[in-house]
């Protein structure tokens, strides 16, 4: 069965490709379908969905709606159609439904600690956590199932254990892996009431003002652009709140090592609240962050900056220490994990830099 996240990704992708799917034109698939139930009063489709995709946007839907990709009785219909009782709402788009089984895949995983209900794993930079839309293999679910093949009682195509937590595609570090339905509880609880432990390592452009401070605001999808997030006032009804508390570690006169606390833990959350207080991470394309937002106008410091989005192709974020209370045993468990070959270089070549341009003034 496809989860709504998925199938939230999968309508966002059906509505931006615009008929160019694998199918041929004009060629649609079925991706869900609900019969509209007995008792309701006549609502709008789009409203009438946004209830049942509980993780798509009504915008979204609209989208897909105007895209021609919202069917009811088999016909396609606008937004402003009223569904009544007995009548069948599909979701149709132009490519099939892919096949989300995941399946054990012999990939390499860096084990920092496991035991009969856990495993923390640390992560490499470019490997996808979870199989979504465009990556449906080749992700570190599909390692963790082959590691754990031998185990009788581990599914991995079984919700109740697996993933308690998840980091960005190139974002590097540490992630907890639940063997038992008991230990994906008890740690999902953890996280769910803030009493994890977690800290970032970033580095950031420009000279941050202050040695710490805290960012709050919501997160939401930003509304015009569907892959990033935007972050909108704390309270507002928009997005979900969330809390970073930040710390400079080094500065380098143009960007800063920092190290973040996160209080909540939304998608992006790093990435687009340093974004939002005018230091994006460095990297994150994105974000913004592989434009030179800081520093000289000269070729060679430009061929620097270049030479360093080579060095690091990625945001500069790494997943450093995680601590949570063990599920069964109830000891504090922290784990640490050193900066990453590409991010410890970066760091090392602004050092130097730094240390050879003792001269530099008006850093902001």
């Amino acid at each position: 069965m496809i989860e709504y996240d998925e199938l939230d990704d999968e309508l966002g992708q059906g509505v931006a490709t615009g008929g160019d799917g694998e199918g041929g034109e004009g060629t649609l698939y079925e991706h869900f379908r609900v019969e509209v139930d007995r008792g309701q009063a006549p609502v709008r489709v789009d409203r009438f969905l946004a209830e049942k995709l509980q993780h798509s946007s009504r915008n979204r839907i609209q989208k897909a709606a105007e895209a021609g990709f919202i069917h009811v009785g088999g016909r396609p219909v606008k937004s402003n159609y009223k569904v009544r009782p007995g009548e069948v709402v599909t979701l149709m788009l132009d490519r099939p439904r892919y096949d989300t089984t995941i399946e054990p895949e012999d990939i390499p995983l860096d084990i920092v600690y496991e035991d009969a209900d856990l495993m923390v794993v640390n992560k490499p930079a470019g490997l996808v956590v979870h199989p979504g839309c465009g990556n449906f293999s080749g992700t570190l679910v599909n390692a963790v199932a082959w590691h754990l093949r031998g185990l009788d009682s581990y599914d991995p195509n079984d919700p109740e254990v697996g993933l308690v937590h998840r980091i960005d595609k190139d974002t590097s570090g540490l992630l907890v892996v639940a063997k038992t339905p008991e230990a994906k509880t008890a740690l999902g609880a953890q996280f769910y009431n803030k009493t994890t432990h977690r800290s970032y390592n970033a580095l950031v452009w420009g000279n941050m003002a202050a040695d710490n401070g805290t960012v709050e605001g919501n997160i939401a999808r930003d509304p015009r652009d569907r892959l990033r997030m935007a972050v909108f006032p704390p309270g507002s009804e928009v997005g979900k709140a969330a809390v970073t508390h930040w710390r400079v570690i080094e500065r380098f006169g143009y960007v800063t090592l920092i190290e973040c606390i996160l209080e909540t833990g939304r998608t992006h959350q790093i990435r687009a609240h340093m974004k939002h207080i005018g230091h994006p991470l460095f990297g994150d394309e994105r974000y913004g962050g592989t434009e030179i937002l800081r520093g000289e106008r000269t070729g060679s410091y430009r061929q620097f900056v270049l030479n360093g989005f080579r060095l690091c192709p990625r945001q500069a974020l790494h997943a450093r220490t995680l601590g949570f209370v063990h599920p069964r045993t109830g000891r504090q468990m922290d784990f640490s994990s050193d900066l990453p070959d590409d991010l410890r270089q970066l760091i090392e070549r602004w050092r130097r830099y730094m240390n050879a341009n003792k001269d530099i003034t008006n850093i902001d």
